[in-house]
């Protein structure tokens, strides 16, 4: 089943080794369903956390009396699947509000295949435009000598040792 990642550049641009970039999949989170306020305490959402615990101990509370049991349940059931569902756009917003970019948006199976997509169209830079400089190549070191050495330690053409 293919999913949408945001992917998300640290304020300052990205490093060298892209190890600051973050991929944030669009969709429903089971952890945020089953553990709406820790989730969010997790991802450093303190306020929609304090709220979410709020929401969840009034429903909580409205279910242990006979009346109202079928209010606390939607409240708590209505608190877990808003944050499964929107958990993950809260996170993108804080980022967003922090300075953070949102690069680009890569459709994939996994999230090993949507950092392979992406870092596969990022352009690598070396830090500097100019071309590598290649060694000097003097012809003359490396010509064969021509001369009346002798090959080997063996006599000389000239018939002497």
């Amino acid at each position: 089943m293919t999913s949408s990642y945001l992917v998300l550049t640290a304020p300052g641009g990205t490093d060298t080794n892209h190890e600051k970039t973050r991929f944030i999949r669009d969709g429903f989170t089971v952890l945020g369903f089953l553990f709406p306020w820790i989730w969010l305490a997790f991802h450093r959402l303190w306020l929609y956390a304090v709220a979410a615990f709020l929401l969840q101990t009034l429903g909580g509370a409205l279910t242990d009396r006979a009346d109202l049991w079928p209010v606390g349940l939607a409240i708590t059931f209505s608190t877990s699947l808003l944050v499964a569902l929107e958990g993950q756009n809260l996170r993108i917003r804080d980022l967003v509000a922090k300075g953070w970019d949102e690069t680009d948006l890569v459709s994939a199976d996994s999230l090993p295949t949507a950092e392979e997509i992406y870092f596969s169209n990022v352009p690598t830079d070396t830090g500097d435009s100019r071309p590598a400089p290649s060694p000097q190549w003097d012809p003359t070191a490396h010509a064969p000598r021509h001369g009346n050495a002798t090959s080997l330690g063996l006599f000389g053409f000239d018939g002497g040792r």
